[in-house]
């Protein structure tokens, strides 16, 4: 479980990782990667309407989440990531979704360190 203590909340944040990071698009999401000097890696979730009713964009939020406790632990320190969600999300599986995110994560990370 990703604990509250690793989520982004504060727009100010969301808007910095999405200006400065470095951006990775997937056919089910998008990943914004930025590197900042913090001990703590933190992550971020933008699900909007386009992805689907309530319950829908509930359920995308709680397998993004899920997926990050884990990945979360394989980025460098000081990393934070924004995951945005596209309305295909809502229709893949979650091993599906895993996949896509580790891959945007991977690409992201590559453009960072560039």
């Amino acid at each position: 479980m990703l604990s509250a203590s690793r989520r982004l909340r504060r727009s100010e944040d969301f808007r910095l990782v999405m200006r400065t990071g470095a951006k990775a698009g997937t056919r089910t999401a998008v990943v914004y990667l930025a590197k900042t000097g913090d001990a703590n890696s933190m992550t971020g979730f933008a699900v909007s309407r386009a992805v689907g009713g309530a319950v829908i964009r509930n359920r995308v939020t709680r397998r993004l989440r899920a997926i990050m406790a884990d990945e979360l632990k394989q980025l460098p320190h000081g990393s934070l990531v924004v995951l945005r969600a596209l309305p295909a999300a809502a229709t893949v599986g979650f091993e599906d979704l895993k996949a896509d995110v580790a891959s945007g994560l991977r690409r992201a990370l590559a453009k960072a360190d560039a």
